[in-house]
């Protein structure tokens, strides 16, 4: 065999190898995270020993919600207890020691978007943890014509971007790591 022949089956032996070859899974933050209220959610605001004070509010889709003697408060994004701190600061000068609880009441911005080769795309309440397999489960499953091994999760909570999957790292007895997802987590499925 001539030499260039020989150059040319290394060349090409090696791209086959580096085709076949795939990045291993990456490292997922699946800890438990406190929740945040979101817009849409109901909250019951109690401010003790002042009935006229305490009330049902929705979060308005601009993720604020509004009370007297208050005005308008930015709700979205801040744990129960973060905005029962903030109602109390603005309460101060008007209520003598305010003692505010904050309950969620509805959650109802919790939700994940599945997109793409599955049955059913569409948004899908998150009611408490729901892992990757788990949501393409509620939507139907793949279609005849999806790309499993080239999922990607969206995930906009200002760290995480795009995180690949394939999904026969999921079903692996080999992998341990589960992908765990966060409300407005969007998976798409090519």
């Amino acid at each position: 065999m001539s030499k260039t022949r020989v150059r040319l089956w290394a060349v090409v032996g090696g791209l086959l190898l580096a085709g076949c070859s795939h990045k291993p899974a990456l490292k997922v933050d699946n800890s438990d995270q406190p929740y945040r209220i979101g817009r849409e959610d109901v909250l019951d605001i109690a401010v003790w020993r002042d009935g006229d004070l305490s009330r049902t509010l929705p979060v308005r889709p601009d993720g604020y919600i509004s009370m007297p003697m208050t005005g308008d408060v930015m709700a979205a994004g801040k744990t129960p207890s973060e905005l029962g701190e903030e109602i109390k600061e603005r309460l101060k000068p008007y209520v003598q020691e305010p003692r505010v609880t904050v309950i969620l009441r509805e959650v109802n911005s919790s939700r994940v978007f599945v997109t793409g080769e599955v049955a059913h795309p569409g948004a899908y309440p998150l009611r408490g943890r729901v892992s990757l397999i788990q949501a393409i489960a509620l939507a139907g499953g793949f279609t005849d014509f999806a790309n499993s091994n080239g999922i990607v999760v969206i995930r906009n909570d200002g760290q995480g971007g795009q995180i690949p999957v394939r999904y026969s790292d999921l079903v692996s007895p080999k992998e341990t790591q589960e992908l765990f997802l966060r409300p407005g987590d969007t998976i798409v499925v090519p």
